[in-house]
């Protein structure tokens, strides 16, 4: 009954050598080298597998990524045209420029430092009470009264990559603050 060892030698023609453990130690190479020979294309065949799948879901997490880091630009936007209307704006105005204006212009300077062309920029400052109806900063009789600043994007134009426009949407923020410019009694 044959052994294993001699199973080993019987599979792998050693030729003429003599020495049984030369020919054990070469069989095992032979089957390695089989082995890798076998497996050789395999690795391609399970990258192109995976590839896409990874590839998708890499190129996902960056269009999220981008999804969330403009709509915090967006939200940050909206907050800081509500605050410069809650100060006193004495001073902070150009020649003929009204407040809405100026906190408009602001909102979409600061976005367009950010990438974002102004164009596509909408802002509207409405009365928090009523949300259709516009709200004048300068109005004497809207002091101490709440408002809302809302900056919209579509997602389209801030996007890395196309969207389709059935697939648009508009990124949106809002911010209600109350109007800063009160008549100080004595």
């Amino acid at each position: 009954m044959p052994t294993k060892q001699t199973k080993r030698l019987q599979t792998v023609n050693c030729g003429s050598r003599t020495d049984d453990r030369r020919c054990v130690v070469r069989a095992k190479v032979c089957r390695r080298r089989l082995a890798k020979a076998c497996r050789r294309g395999v690795v391609a065949v399970e990258f192109a597998i995976v590839a896409p799948v990874l590839l998708v879901i890499v190129f996902g997490m960056i269009q999220m990524g981008r999804a969330f880091e403009m709509q915090n630009l967006i939200d940050v936007a909206a907050r800081e045209g509500a605050r410069f209307a809650s100060i006193d704006r004495t001073g902070m105005l150009a020649p003929g420029q009204t407040s809405n204006q100026k906190l408009s212009e602001d909102v979409k300077n600061f976005l367009a430092t950010n990438g974002i062309d102004p164009g596509d920029i909408t802002v509207e400052i409405k009365d928090h009470e009523d949300p259709e109806t516009d709200f004048d900063l300068d109005d004497p009789a809207n002091d101490l009264r709440l408002f809302e600043v809302r900056v919209s994007v579509n997602f389209s134009e801030v996007s890395l990559q196309p969207v389709a426009t059935s697939d648009d949407y508009a990124l949106t923020a809002t911010v209600v603050f109350r109007n800063g410019r009160a008549t100080i009694s004595q």
